[in-house]
């Protein structure tokens, strides 16, 4: 099977190598494609206060709105080492951050350091979410 977004994966794995993680060694790297085309990739910034770290999703979410882009078409999360297996899906908060910026049909592409573990939709990650059209936006 072919991965999925080998453009997009290429950038996270990229960013994925400047994480800030000292404390959890857990380095995470996103890269959106917005409806522009461009790709925007961020990597997860730890802090020694843990509450005020941040993550891949969040950051890459930031430099897309900073770049005047406003809407999520694709994403690929890059964790784990190459051949773990591991899947690391976004977290509660970003599930969130995307869907203020996605549909629920944006794919969300999954691998580790080396390779593609599977795509969800954000339906599949947050269902039954809110969003900007539960505010009649």
């Amino acid at each position: 099977m072919t991965s999925p977004a080998p453009d997009l994966f290429a950038a996270a794995r990229a960013t994925r190598a400047h994480s800030h993680s000292p404390y959890s060694g857990f380095k995470v790297g996103a890269a959106i494609r917005s409806e522009s085309g461009r790709i925007h990739a961020g990597c997860n910034v730890e802090n020694a206060a843990y509450p005020q770290g941040q993550c891949a999703e969040a950051t890459a979410i930031g430099l897309m709105v900073a770049s005047g882009d406003r809407r999520i078409t694709e994403i690929v999360v890059v964790g784990g080492d190459a051949g773990s297996g591991v899947m690391c899906t976004p977290c509660g908060g970003c599930r969130q951050r995307i869907r203020e910026f996605a549909g629920p049909d944006t794919p969300i592409h999954i691998y580790d350091a080396g390779e593609y573990r599977r795509t969800f939709t954000l339906e599949e990650l947050l269902p039954f979410s809110f969003g900007p059209d539960n505010l009649g936006f």
